[in-house]
């Protein structure tokens, strides 16, 4: 069992969150000059950052924003200005979610703002590793809240230094390539001053795998499509293109210097019944967002798996007996046979069962779901988790948002526009093999495995010769590894064919026959959906955004 990362709620010592972010005011229980004044004060401040990631990772980021995708989508059709119509692209400038994240990922940078300036301006600080080492932990998270800012919204304001009031707070947008220039910086400073992760390391830190891992998805990101101001979805020059993908490859040669990450040794399935589980493994998770249920919502397992109904039993015997799942989510069904059968990440990615309340056994019982519109994302289970939780609806367990298989895939893209394909094909295979799955030799198996009738044949991505063939097979690989993770929406989008996929899965699932309830397809628009609206209120508030919103909205 994993020893959590302990959230100090920091309203009464470094942090007091006020109902807007922007009022945050760390000095009204301690002044600058009083706090940082040991490593032991700037390490608890460390945590008061990690603690925000917590209020949004919850259920909304990680598991809405990046739906839907071709994989899965959110069950119910009716608009609730909330999850579903995120997911089915009718979000509006006024959804509360987007609002929700928008304020959790500048609470973030906020924070960081203030520990970072603070923890490098203490005494003795150029001479301290361990001062550095979490300086570089807050450079660590405010690039990663910086980074999703981009993908979410594109250009926005962005700035280093903290806001201690509303007016040193409104700013106007910032063009993206300087943001990312500084996510790169602050990725470059921890990855230079943290430590490569060992067996008594916890993901639910960050360690030099995390910062090369977050880097490398950086630079894949910022080498592929993103939407412009302009409505335009453009890409970077091929010059920049190629410097960016060489970039990858030397993160990826880092990673193979240091020779500790690797794959969970009790192979895929054991991989994520262990998050369920709460087992925490720094070899193959780089980096997870902690939860614990008594003190922060962790939803995962609840909103995005299986079906449990809720035991009717006494609040003294929620020991003894699995939670509910409410099961927010539905997998696309086609994905369970895309997947050959000896390939151990089919089972896990797409669950056919859910758990009924029985009163007569007193217990739950699993019932098959004939009816594939009730089949769900199967990556955390209540199955797979320990009973007891103090409130059922709840669960602590982890959200993985960095793993090694990621990095590997990432490393073979980056070979593969570089054009090394013989090298792409080898790590990709890697990926593959560990799973069960059969190794891809272009010249043997590619039509057999990667062309209908096994997958879909993918018109958007030319295949005429080795390198489109191997990102033919990147598109399926990558789903069928990292399903439900929080990347697969990003990779439609900077691969430029978000539209295409959401529409030949639209088209063609089986969900759709009876009704639209998987509307993704009809409903995106391109040069718009890229990219979410600035909230409302944010638009209202802040003047130097001239009420300019995100193309579309």
């Amino acid at each position: 069992m994993k020893t959590k990362l302990i959230y100090l709620l920091l309203a009464g010592t470094v942090f007091n969150a006020c109902k807007d972010v922007l009022e945050e005011n760390p000095d009204s229980y301690y002044s600058r000059e009083d706090f940082f004044t040991s490593a032991s004060n700037a390490e608890m401040g460390i945590i008061g950052i990690y603690n925000s990631l917590a209020s949004i990772y919850g259920e909304k980021d990680g598991m809405v924003f990046p739906c839907s995708d071709d994989t899965y989508y959110v069950s119910g059709t009716t608009s609730d200005n909330t999850r579903r119509d995120i997911s089915h692209y009718v979000v509006k400038p006024s959804n509360t979610w987007i609002e929700n994240v928008w304020e959790g990922k500048y609470e973030e940078i906020n924070r960081a703002n203030y520990i970072i300036s603070g923890i490098e301006g203490m005494t003795g600080y150029q001479d301290d590793d361990k001062l550095k080492a979490l300086s570089a932990e807050a450079r660590f998270l405010r690039a990663q809240a910086a980074f999703d800012l981009i993908r979410y919204w594109g250009d926005v304001p962005f700035k280093t230094n903290y806001s201690n009031g509303y007016e040193s707070s409104y700013q106007p947008r910032t063009n993206r390539e300087e943001v990312y220039d500084q996510v790169v910086e602050d990725l470059d400073f921890a990855k230079t001053y943290l430590a490569w992760a060992n067996e008594t390391s916890s993901p639910e830190r960050a360690t030099q795998g995390a910062a090369r891992a977050l880097l490398m998805r950086v630079w894949l990101t910022r080498a592929g499509y993103s939407l412009q101001a302009n409505g335009k979805n453009t890409r970077p020059a091929e010059r920049l293109r190629q410097e960016y993908f060489k970039a990858v490859i030397k993160e990826w040669e880092a990673f193979q210097g240091n020779g500790y990450h690797g794959f969970y040794e009790n192979g895929y399935a054991e991989l994520f019944k262990s998050f369920s589980a709460g087992t925490l493994n720094s070899k193959e998770s780089l980096f997870e967002v902690a939860f614990l249920a008594s003190k922060t919502k962790g939803c995962w397992g609840t909103h995005n798996g299986p079906l449990v109904d809720m035991p009717i039993i006494s609040q003294s015997e929620s020991k003894n007996f699995m939670g509910r799942a409410t099961a927010m989510f539905r997998v696309v069904p086609e994905w369970k046979d895309f997947f050959e059968e000896n390939d151990a990440r089919r089972d896990v990615m797409v669950c056919t069962y859910s758990y009924k309340w029985d009163k007569n056994l007193y217990n739950h019982k699993k019932v098959e779901q004939k009816n594939k519109r009730n089949w769900y994302p199967g990556k955390w289970r209540r199955e797979w988790m320990p009973t007891g939780y103090e409130d059922p609806n709840q669960t602590d367990v982890n959200y993985c948002m960095l793993r090694y298989a990621d990095v590997v895939l990432m490393a073979a893209e980056a070979y593969n526009e570089t054009s090394n394909t013989s090298k792409a094909w080898e790590l990709l295979n890697q990926v593959r093999q560990r799973a069960g799955a059969t190794p891809i030799a272009p010249a043997v198996n590619y039509q057999e495995l990667l062309k209908a009738p096994k997958v879909y044949d993918l018109d958007f991505i030319d295949d005429s010769d080795e390198a489109g063939k191997f990102r033919t097979a990147l598109y399926w690989e990558r789903a069928f590894e990292l399903a439900f993770e929080g990347q697969r929406k990003y990779d439609l989008i900077r691969w430029g064919v978000i539209k295409e996929a959401l529409e030949l899965f639209g088209g063609k699932t089986t969900v759709n026959e009876s009704g639209l309830n998987y509307p993704a397809g009809k409903n995106f628009q391109k040069g718009k959906h890229e990219l979410f609206p600035i909230p409302e209120d944010e638009l209202q508030i802040n003047y130097q955004l001239n009420g300019q919103n995100n193309p579309g909205y």
